[in-house]
């Protein structure tokens, strides 16, 4: 969901808290990271139920052979939004992260995964 920010130098929560150890983080940049994802793993849970909802919308008109060219075109716009909704949920995140960490610790943090 989050590769490009993640290529690109900006941190995730869940790999910063899996990494938190190794980049000093204080107790305050734990919790306040902890707290994003939770946030995160909430909204993303709600974006992501839009996503089921919306595949199933266009799986169904399949299986009821229901779909024509205009009702397809609509489902899949509404899934391809939905899967985007998620999709920036996830990538808002490793936004703030940049605000969380300090410019050596976001340094580290690319070394220890490997970027």
């Amino acid at each position: 969901m989050a590769m490009p920010a993640e290529l690109n130098g900006y941190p995730g929560p869940l790999h910063v808290l899996e990494l938190a150890s190794q980049l000093n983080l204080s107790d305050e940049q734990e919790a306040r990271t902890k707290q994003l994802y939770a946030d995160m793993q909430e909204q993303a849970k709600a974006a992501g139920e839009e996503v089921i909802a919306a595949e199933h919308e266009l799986d169904s008109l399949f299986s009821e052979k229901k779909a024509n060219p205009e009702n397809v075109s609509v489902a899949v716009a509404r899934a391809a939004l939905a899967q985007g909704k998620l999709r920036e949920t996830h990538l808002r995140y490793h936004l703030v992260m940049m605000e969380v960490l300090s410019a050596d610790q976001v340094a580290l943090y690319g070394k220890l995964r490997g970027y």
